[in-house]
């Protein structure tokens, strides 16, 4: 997992992905609010990459035809 943070560089903020900077904003809430927003991202994209688990067998039990 990703680990995100922020450091004062100036006048501004960079955003950093574990040690790496990767965006340089003015505002201390904008760079709060970006990182928030790439949490959320990450976390969306880890559900979908493992959904819930799917039943193994269908609910309703089918007779297979005989084929001729």
């Amino acid at each position: 997992m990703t680990s995100y943070s922020m450091i004062k560089v100036g006048n501004d903020y960079v955003v950093q992905a574990n040690d790496k900077c990767i965006l340089k904003v003015g505002s201390r809430r904008r760079a709060a609010q970006l990182i928030s927003d790439a949490t959320d991202l990450l976390n969306a994209l880890a559900v979908v990459e493992s959904p819930e688990i799917a039943p193994e067998s269908p609910s309703i039990a089918r007779e297979v035809p005989e084929l001729p």
